[in-house]
């Protein structure tokens, strides 16, 4: 047998696992420092200042945060077109998006929570789940990421 093959052809594998995860990491904390920097400048920062106190007591999917996001169409559309984070920002939606795409916007939805009554990234994956034609399958990696993260409502700062 040989073991000192396989203990170097392992170590190799590992290694190049490593470099792999490492690139995608890099990738995410770009993206991390980066996320929504076009919220800070016109056309989006001046519709988003301009309705900034609708948003604060609206339950997110509500008939109420429907009417608010037509006001925020033209500062969304642009949000959109910048970052691909959204299923929006891709013309087949979700299914246009690499994985790095679902764990930026999982984050971002985590996150969005926050700013919603009674936000709940659960709630969050089932509306979204609907609302962009998630297929049941990827609808459950979120739920199951959401959860390993503990990015649950009990965690969550409001």
């Amino acid at each position: 047998m040989n073991y000192d093959k396989t203990i170097k052809d392992t170590l190799t594998h590992v290694k190049l696992v490593s470099d792999r995860i490492d690139i995608i990491c890099k990738d995410l904390k770009r993206r991390a420092r980066t996320h929504d920097k076009s919220k800070m400048f016109s056309p989006e920062v001046d519709v988003f200042a301009d309705t900034v106190e609708d948003t604060e007591n609206i339950k997110y999917g509500s008939d109420k945060y429907n009417e608010i996001l037509e006001k925020l169409e033209p500062a969304l559309m642009h949000h959109y077109s910048k970052n691909r984070h959204h299923a929006q920002h891709f013309p087949n939606g979700i299914a246009g998006m690499n994985l790095i795409d679902l764990v930026e916007m999982l984050c971002d939805w985590s996150a969005s929570c926050a700013r919603y009554k009674d936000g709940n990234i659960l709630t969050s994956i089932s509306i979204n789940t609907e609302r962009f034609n998630i297929s049941p399958d990827l609808a459950s990696i979120l739920r199951n990421t959401a959860e390993l993260f503990e990015l649950l409502p009990e965690q969550e700062e409001k």
